[in-house]
């Protein structure tokens, strides 16, 4: 398969396989278009106190801010995938860059209410759908099987890092000009990955000339879009509100109608057979339970060292360091450790090391130190560094080159849903424990829906009674906090336990090897 392939795209003779010279360079700059998709995917969290002051948004309008471009990613990227494979990977990912560069410039310069930024955010996950899988399937392209390891390894370090420095370009971007710098900051990088890739990314497609699964594409946008709305949702209006629970059920009918067809259909838009080697299964599995924690967790951080220890937006992403700095070195050497100790053994270590974080992220307060703070963060990082690049190499191992955009997508969309239910999951779990324990002082009872409903809404009505002389402000901030940080150590020890229900599962059932042959 991988002869057939490269011998279409032109760089071989029958004899042998010859892979791009420059496959170094090619992934440099495939990453930076992945960084470019994960800094959209976090950069907001830092902004969100100005978002909700300058737009007048509420709780509900600022979670959509987030995750409307969660839902679009997300919900198309199984038909970017399998365009990029049928039409062409490197058109999907400067078609993908310009979208997001063009919606990107027209929220810094034009959008004044929440509603326009929500729609712009939703058109940026439509480019970033087209740019993600892009970036995986070309370096299953372009880098031989004793290399690829290291490869996906690099780029699943710059998929982890790619959200902490969107937070710290975020939060540098707020503090010294305003939210819209956040948008704006996209665009240069932009130009630099499409004019450097337009010369160094090299063709690749499926040449088979199979036609596109029309009906499957269209039943895994309704299937995935309408899974993400349900966990997004949730939280909103009630895990058992006729509105989610419609939405699950219209996923789950489209999902087993998506399965039926592509197990009937002659070319199918994902093969059904993938899902029956457990390194593809369980790789996914890992990728998801992983993300679940990452993403609710650093969801809670920033808001965290922003409105609970008052720091300012740059200084509250700089904090957040030790994660990425943590998770670069574990990612971009988690293929060594793969040969050595197997790859079960290296992917459920590293998520026992993401439970033993969080878990000892549990245990602080208030005026804890930050280095202790720090150490858990290390650990955490540290852990899905040796996590997400040996699961992302077992999916796409296990996929032939010519469905390697597919392939990806899958591997994408497993860490899109995951992320989006650790916010969802991680947010009620905040919410509900925070609502119960706040107190509300008796000044301030004609605010208490606002107040109960909003933990930044809380501080910012707690400042307003203190310029008012009114010093019951000092008792409402103070019981935010505390309130905020119980949620926050409830949601943090739910997400422990995913974390130790994927190790077991990881350990107990991925095949025990560091790779495996492409017959298998």
């Amino acid at each position: 398969m991988l002869t057939k392939l490269a011998l279409c795209m032109g760089m071989v003779d029958s004899k042998s396989v010859a892979y791009p010279s420059n496959r170094w360079y090619i992934l440099a700059i495939l990453n930076l278009g992945l960084i470019i998709v994960m800094l959209n995917n976090l950069t907001l969290n830092v902004a969100l106190p100005e978002l909700s002051t300058d737009l007048n948004a509420d709780n509900s309008e600022l979670q959509w801010i987030m995750d409307s471009y969660v839902l679009v990613f997300g919900g198309t990227l199984l038909l970017m995938g399998a365009l990029g494979d049928r039409f062409g990977r490197k058109g999907t990912l400067h078609t993908g860059l310009v979208i997001i560069g063009l919606f990107s410039a027209w929220t810094a310069f034009f959008a004044e209410t929440s509603d326009e930024v929500i729609f712009a955010r939703a058109g940026m996950g439509l480019g970033a759908a087209l740019v993600m899988p892009s970036t995986l399937s070309v370096v299953l392209v372009v880098f031989p099987e004793n290399e690829r390891g290291k490869a996906i390894g690099i780029w699943a370090a710059m998929a982890g890092i790619g959200g902490p420095i969107g937070i710290l370009v975020g939060g540098w971007a707020v503090e010294n000009y305003d939210w819209q710098m956040v948008f704006l900051i996209n665009v240069p990088f932009i130009i630099v990955a499409l004019i450097s890739g337009y010369f160094i990314i090299p063709k690749s497609k499926d040449e088979s000339g199979k036609p596109l699964d029309i009906i499957g594409a269209i039943l895994s946008v309704i299937s995935l879009g309408f899974l993400l709305y349900a966990i997004i949702e949730g939280p909103n209006f009630g895990w058992t509100s006729l509105e989610v629970l419609a939405a699950f059920l219209v996923a789950i009918l489209s999902g087993s109608i998506f399965l039926y067809w592509e197990n009937k259909i002659e070319h199918p838009l994902l093969p059904f057979e993938f899902f029956k080697q457990k390194r593809f299964t369980i790789g996914l599995i890992a990728i998801s339970f992983t993300m679940f924690v990452m993403l609710s967790f650093i969801f809670m951080q920033m808001l965290h060292f922003q409105l609970v220890r008052d720091m300012s937006p740059f200084s509250a992403a700089l904090k957040a360091l030790p994660l990425p700095i943590a998770l670069l070195p574990a990612a971009t050497n988690s293929d060594k450790l793969v040969e050595k100790f197997g790859r079960p053994n290296v992917i459920s270590t590293g998520i026992l090391l993401i439970a033993s974080g969080l878990i000892l992220f549990s245990l602080i307060e208030i005026d804890t130190n930050y280095w202790y703070i720090a150490a858990t963060f290390v650990l955490i990082g540290g852990g899905m560094g040796l996590t997400m690049a040996p699961s992302t190499t077992a999916v796409m191992d296990s996929v032939p080159e010519t469905k390697a955009g597919v392939g990806s997508a899958t591997n994408d969309a497993s860490r899109e849903v995951g992320g989006a239910l650790g916010i969802a999951v991680g947010g009620s779990v905040l919410n509900q424990i925070y609502q119960s324990t706040i107190k509300v002082p008796d000044s301030a009872l004609d605010q208490s829906d606002t107040i109960e409903s909003s933990f930044p809404s809380a501080i910012n009505v707690g400042k307003e009674m203190i310029a008012d002389g009114n010093m019951e402000g000092a008792e409402l901030i103070a019981s935010a906090k505390e309130a905020f940080l119980e949620g926050m150590i409830a949601a943090c020890l739910v997400a422990a336990c995913v974390a130790i229900i994927a190790a077991l599962i990881v350990k107990w059932k991925l095949p025990n090897d560091a790779y495996f042959s492409e017959e298998e």
